[in-house]
């Protein structure tokens, strides 16, 4: 009982969380989506985790899509999207990678929680996503560790995102899955 009193509190946050985040903001994110050459998604940890998960989604629904880091991730430029989550906004690596991408004329959007961190000064949109961590100076806290709430709600948060492209872009959900890997 114990272990399904906690997803269902853990359910909980994440509708607060969730109902927290800027829908216009989220809409310029998928507008840029869509707009972009080729679509970069970067992060560490579990966040990256949750955007490999997106980046996935985006290519079922025939998007060019790489994960940075891979090795057969090519060079960004003008014209392509750097889509980063970091709950901090201050991960080393990725403000590494933001300041490459601007440099090289790509634009940068941001999933954080920190609306004034260094990644999100950097960035061309940024989208807050309200979620608490135990990690971070001065934000919510959480009774999960580290940043589950943010990791959570961020895999939530993008595959209704990837539902609003398809829905956009007149694919339905099951017909994208034509692009799922067959060599499984």
């Amino acid at each position: 009982m114990e272990t399904l009193d906690n997803a269902a509190r853990i359910l909980g946050d994440l509708q607060d969380i969730i109902s927290g985040i800027d829908p216009e903001k989220a809409q310029a994110v998928l507008s840029d989506i869509r707009r972009a050459n080729r679509v970069f998604v970067a992060g560490a940890g579990r966040s990256l985790l949750m955007m490999r998960a997106f980046a996935m989604r985006l290519m079922h629904l025939g998007l060019t899509v790489y994960v940075v880091g891979e090795t057969v991730t090519p060079a960004i430029g003008e014209g392509d999207l750097l889509l980063g989550g970091t709950a901090s906004g201050e991960t080393a690596t990725l403000k590494v990678m933001a300041q490459k991408a601007k440099k090289a004329g790509a634009r940068l959007d941001l999933l954080t929680i920190y609306k004034d961190s260094s990644i999100a000064k950097l960035a061309d949109s940024v989208l807050i996503v309200p979620a608490a961590t135990n990690q971070v100076e001065g934000g919510k806290t959480s009774w999960q560790p580290g940043g589950s709430s943010f990791e959570q709600s961020l895999l939530v948060l993008l595959d209704g995102m990837t539902a609003a492209l398809a829905g956009q872009m007149g694919i339905p959900l099951s017909g994208a899955l034509g692009l799922h890997a067959n060599l499984e």
